[in-house]
């Protein structure tokens, strides 16, 4: 195959992801569905929709191959469409994928100087590169991994992200049933702890005993006192990460948090770049660097992870709402990482995303399996076709 085709045209396609069980569980008391599909999470205050959507792109060469790539389009999808049909996609026409990382720097600059580091921007970005990476392997003939330097595993582990059920014994039934299974590590949310984040870690504890990994998303709601005094609480029950326990921005406070925890502080799911894991590494406010593939694409995923790991950190990436084309990049790259422990496996929302894509995308018994084949593995079947909507 001819390796000098042209970036021709970008499609961007909103996706409806099919649920069994709410994203982090049902709503809580005084939370409500707006007019816009809308609401929001009182733990964290943040907006959430009923339908969980995702923005999909397709890079077509002049050649015809197909690249696709994925972001978050959670809210207001048609961000993603004005950003990369009004200014990406007339500036990066006639350019060779090859060029991935360059174009990723060359996009970068065009907005930094207003202020887009970050956002719907990155975002954007973060979709495109992921595409040019599939074309990229698509073609060589080479898997994402090889691309990127090798793999160091043939499989992931997992950890269990979330128990949406209303009652801390369900919870822990829930838990118990993928321990059952051979997973080994699973985390709640805070914000969704009604009954108290102590009881329910406590019941965890009793209920899966001493041997299986309990981590806490703290979802930004805690001051950095706050976050302090939780961990003596929960000191006994030995958990394995304490997950964005404050403030995004408040870099400081994410420090002396971590100065004063006998766990590993782990953050990094709403980063984009290496630019903002450099700051919270140097200050030595993180242990554990969570890069979200939704939200780096693969260049700025690796340069996150490199210096993750020139810090003598870990990497647990950080993976939930996609219709499978990002998950599927992100264990491709993880594939290749050497101080990676676990990846977060979002049971409800992982198994539906695999039933829209051709292509091996699994989580069982405790780990994931690696796609297969050139670029990422993975492209979209028929399901996925009656669940998108072209953007524009």
């Amino acid at each position: 195959m001819a390796l000098d085709g042209r970036i021709a045209s970008i499609e961007i396609y909103s996706v409806t992801i099919p649920q069994d069980d709410a994203y982090l569980g049902a709503l809580g008391p005084g939370e409500s569905v707006n007019s816009a599909g809308y609401f929001v999470r009182s733990g964290n205050r943040t907006i959430y929709p009923v339908k969980m959507r995702s923005a999909v792109v397709r890079v077509t060469l002049d050649s015809g191959e197909v690249g696709w790539g994925e972001t978050y389009g959670l809210v207001a999808p048609t961000a993603i469409h004005g950003l990369i049909s009004d200014i990406i996609a007339p500036i990066i026409a006639g350019r060779s994928p090859f060029d991935v990382q360059a174009i990723w720097d060359d996009l970068y600059d065009l907005m930094r100087v207003r202020g887009y580091t970050g956002g719907f921007w990155l975002d954007a970005l973060a979709a495109v590169d992921i595409a040019l990476w599939d074309l990229m392997g698509k073609l060589t003939g080479l898997p994402l991994h090889q691309l990127l330097g090798g793999k160091h595993r043939d499989r992931i582990p997992a950890y269990v992200s979330g128990l949406p059920r209303p009652t801390i014994p369900e919870k822990v039934a829930l838990a118990r049933s993928f321990v059952d299974q051979g997973f080994q590590a699973v985390k709640i949310a805070a914000s969704v702890s009604y009954d108290g984040v102590e009881r329910e870690i406590a019941a965890l504890r009793a209920g899966l005993g001493p041997d299986i990994a309990i981590m806490l998303d703290c979802h930004w709601m805690y001051t950095p006192a706050e976050a302090v005094a939780l961990l003596r609480q929960l000191a006994p029950y030995n958990i394995y990460f304490l997950e964005a326990p404050c403030k995004t921005e408040d870099v400081a406070g994410l420090a002396d948090i971590a100065a004063h925890a006998e766990v590993p502080v782990a953050a990094g799911e709403e980063w984009r770049t290496v630019y903002d894991a450099r700051s919270r590494l140097e200050a030595r406010a993180v242990s554990i660097v969570q890069p979200e593939m939704g939200h780096t694409g693969i260049t700025q995923f690796m340069r996150i992870a490199h210096l993750t790991q020139a810090h003598h950190a870990k990497v647990i990436p950080h993976a939930t709402i996609g219709a499978g084309i990002f998950a599927a990049a992100s264990l491709q790259a993880s594939a290749t990482v050497l101080s990676l422990p676990y990846h977060e496996f979002q049971h409800s929302i992982f198994p539906h995303s695999a039933k829209l894509m051709t292509g091996r995308l699994e989580c069982s018994e405790g780990y994931f399996a690696l796609p297969e084949g050139p670029g990422l593995g993975v492209s979209p079947n028929a399901s996925f076709w009656e669940n998108a909507t072209r953007l524009g």
